[in-house]
């Protein structure tokens, strides 16, 4: 059953499955309607009882190539970080299994929202990538939270350096359960949803919930001070607006290292 009120996502329902599909062309980007749809879907989902696993999946070209780089001016930017924060609050609190397919770009935020998911599919052609310290920025959510997947030396390669890698990587960095050619990302992600269809939507609820009580609690408080680092310190240095204003200028930056 397809949900037609939105216009930056593709929200379907076929219990037990729930499917979020970014749909922004070209390359997914995150804008703010984006956040506020998916926070919609993701309420609407957590309230359907039949609902027990969601999917987060893109386009061929681009599972999401990132959170709006505009929406990172000072008027806007704590408006951002509040809606698009909210989904990742919303993911941990939940009780439903997460899923992302991955295909195409999948960076920044967009990389956030399928390292955020319970199990991960990626093609093996796929870019992953966290770009914004080449922004003057830093991604608050992998900051908290990459270090548990994928550990303390790898997240900070990845953070601090902002280099690219494949689906294979990705998998072998354990960012992805498995990684496939883009052909094969489709079927694997039936046969993963065929096996979760047979299992108890309860006990899958349980065992999430159990799985994460730890993990959850300290990800609030890592991300309420993540945040506060953000928009307290990090935006207010010159660096940091000169990043976002050289992409959007399309030039490159001039660091002051102030």
């Amino acid at each position: 059953m397809p949900h037609d009120s939105y216009s930056r996502i593709l929200y379907t329902f076929r219990p037990p499955v729930a499917q979020i599909t970014l749909n922004h062309p070209p390359v997914n980007v995150i804008d703010i309607p984006m956040m506020e749809e998916i926070g919609s879907a993701l309420a609407e989902a957590e309230s359907l009882a039949e609902i027990a696993v969601v999917v987060f999946s893109g386009s061929e070209r681009a599972f999401s190539a990132g959170v709006d780089i505009a929406a990172h001016t000072p008027e806007r930017i704590e408006e951002m970080l509040t809606k698009f924060h909210a989904i990742f609050r919303a993911m941990v609190s939940s009780r439903k299994v997460f899923v992302a397919a991955v295909r195409g770009n999948c960076q920044g935020g967009g990389a956030e929202v399928a390292m955020m998911c319970d199990l991960v599919i990626t093609s093996e052609s796929a870019t992953w990538k966290f770009p914004e310290i080449s922004l003057g920025c830093f991604p608050p959510v992998a900051a908290v939270a990459l270090a548990s997947v994928v550990g303390q030396k790898q997240a900070a390669d990845l953070i601090l350096t902002a280099r690219k890698m494949d689906g294979l990587e990705a998998r072998m960095m354990r960012l992805a359960n498995s990684a496939v050619p883009d052909h094969q990302v489709e079927e694997t992600l039936d046969q993963l949803l065929s096996r979760l269809r047979t299992l108890s939507p309860a006990a899958l609820a349980a065992a999430k919930k159990a799985m994460y009580a730890w993990d959850s609690m300290h990800f609030d408080k890592g991300l309420a001070r993540a945040e506060k680092i953000y928009l307290e310190e990090l935006m207010k240095t010159e660096d940091a607006r000169e990043g976002i204003q050289a992409f959007l200028e399309k030039r490159a930056p001039g660091w002051k290292g102030k």
